[in-house]
């Protein structure tokens, strides 16, 4: 019997999600043909069968979250097809009778699956089906939530639902959160199927739990910080400890005991007011931002720049330019070009700080903020000194259109030396960005807007572009952020510079 593996899901990677099962317990598989895939904040990865025979058991049905080097299930060899799946629900039984491990034989574990980068735990949503009701194979059964993404968890197999993780209840990769039970008498696979874990009495608000019950991403926390989990407050549905809960006793630690704590009751709801829990998403968004406010001596700078002859360039070779190229003519390509001469003259902007050193990078490789139905991305455009202006505008559509699609790769998302966020799209007239940590410099764009001018000592009506610069003020001082913006505008205004490299 050949063991199927959680790869390694890249730097920084913890855990992720099981996306879709290609194959059923008991079908035949080759060896290296495709078994399932698994999806993390920032990737796709496949996972293949590692010999040929017969896939004998799924110990992590879709939507489960697991993390390097878990067993998501077993490919018999030889195509012993009836041994194999009774695995799995003999691992659920523990040490029931035979009997009972075979009439739990039919029942097919559903699983918590790998939920990206750096993600430990997710929240269970509603079910949309009760224990005991039947379910058909790939049928919608709940969505788990996490920081980046909804994950969908499909049935596994035709059978009978038997639920284990309730509504609201944080869950890690790999956990069972129910099974699927495909023989006909429904009630015995549930029975089996119900582990004890399941009918622990809530804890509401206690800190009395164990440490074996903490999740990956909690124990992580508390190891870090030294702390005692019988000191921290726990909210979770279940009397569990949240990930929340771990990171709010760092900074309570210091200034009270561990009794003062426990957390205040939720202030009640005036008329017209509803409750919502922040999205995994939301909570991540909120974190990681003011983490690099904390972080960075951060500063924004501000300029204007005339978008006239950018505007008159574009107008005029748009369609001779998309025709020639196959892609349109946008902003975005000349604000890379601009972003990347400065860089090149302000090297600060484009390091970082580790420690106590500064890192200069000699690569230029430009994120570009955007927005997506699941949150904000940031894909990589890398080497964008070395692209044409219709490179840079195939490689942002290519990378918008895989964000939109959730398909973008670790790699376009790793690496970025400095940011470029356009809040023009959504008419935003000026903004300070926040950092794209460890990056020292983010750039923002803003709506075009028809504004009267002094040109020469006459008023005329100009397009006008704000630019806000954020930069971290530890590594780079304001005159060269200052003379970066100015360089920006230079160009901009007036872009044969940048063919005659002046």
């Amino acid at each position: 019997m050949a063991d199927i593996l959680t790869p390694a899901l890249g730097e920084s990677v913890t855990e992720a999600t099981i996306a879709k099962w290609t194959k059923k317990v008991g079908d035949a598989v080759k060896k290296d043909e495709l078994l399932v895939e698994l999806e993390t904040d920032k990737v796709s990865l496949e996972v293949v069968a590692p010999a040929d025979g017969v896939l004998g058991a799924i110990n992590a049905a879709e939507g489960d979250t697991v993390v390097p080097g878990t067993v998501l299930g077993s490919v018999t060899e030889g195509g012993a097809a009836a041994a194999a799946p009774a695995a799995a629900p003999a691992k659920a039984a523990k040490g029931e009778a035979k009997a009972a491990a075979a009439a739990a034989a039919s029942s097919i574990d559903i699983t918590v699956p790998v939920m990206g980068e750096s993600v430990a735990e997710g929240s269970m949503g509603k079910w949309l089906k009760k224990s005991g009701e039947a379910v058909k194979k790939d049928e919608l059964l709940v969505e788990i939530e996490t920081d980046k993404v909804a994950v969908e968890v499909s049935a596994p197999a035709d059978g009978v639902l038997t639920i284990a993780a309730d509504e609201g209840s944080t869950v890690t990769p790999g956990q069972k959160i129910g099974s699927v039970s495909g023989s006909g008498a429904a009630a015995a696979a549930p029975a089996a199927a119900a582990p004890a874990p399941v009918a622990a009495p809530a804890n509401t608000g206690s800190a009395q739990v164990k440490n074996e019950t903490l999740s990956p991403a909690v124990q992580r926390v508390v190891a870090e910080n030294n702390l005692d989990p019988k000191a921290i407050s726990a909210t979770g549905p279940k009397g569990n400890i949240t990930k929340g809960d771990a990171i709010a006793a760092i900074g309570a630690a210091a200034a009270a005991p561990a009794p003062a704590a426990a957390p205040s009751a939720p202030r009640a709801l005036a008329p017209r007011e509803e409750r919502v829990k922040m999205t995994r998403l939301r909570q991540t968004i909120a974190r990681r931002l003011k983490e690099s406010q904390n972080t960075a001596a951060q500063l924004t700078t501000f300029n204007e720049v005339d978008m006239t002859n950018i505007m008159a360039l574009r107008a005029q070779y748009k369609d001779v330019f998309e025709k020639r190229h196959g892609v349109k003519l946008g902003f975005m390509s000349f604000f890379t070009k601009a972003v990347v001469a400065a860089l090149q003259e302000i090297p600060a902007v484009n390091a970082e700080i580790d420690g106590t050193d500064i890192i200069y990078k000699n690569h230029y490789d430009i994120g570009v903020a955007v927005g997506t139905d699941k949150g904000l991305v940031v894909p990589v455009l890398r080497d964008a000194d070395t692209l044409s202006l219709a490179g840079i505008e195939k490689g942002i559509g290519a990378l918008g259109k895989a964000a939109r699609d959730g398909a973008l790769t670790m790699d376009q998302l790793q690496g970025g030396t400095f940011t470029i966020t356009n809040g023009g799209t959504y008419g935003s007239l000026m903004s300070t960005p926040i950092l794209n940590a460890p990056q020292s410099g983010i750039l923002g764009m803003h709506n075009i807007v028809q504004r009267p001018m002094a040109i020469n000592g006459e008023v005329k009506i100009r397009p006008m572009m704000y630019l806000a610069l954020s930069y971290d003020h530890r590594i780079v001082d304001g005159k060269e952020a200052v003379t970066f913006l100015v360089r920006i505008k230079e160009l901009l205004e007036d872009p044969q510079r940048a063919l005659l490299d002046l």
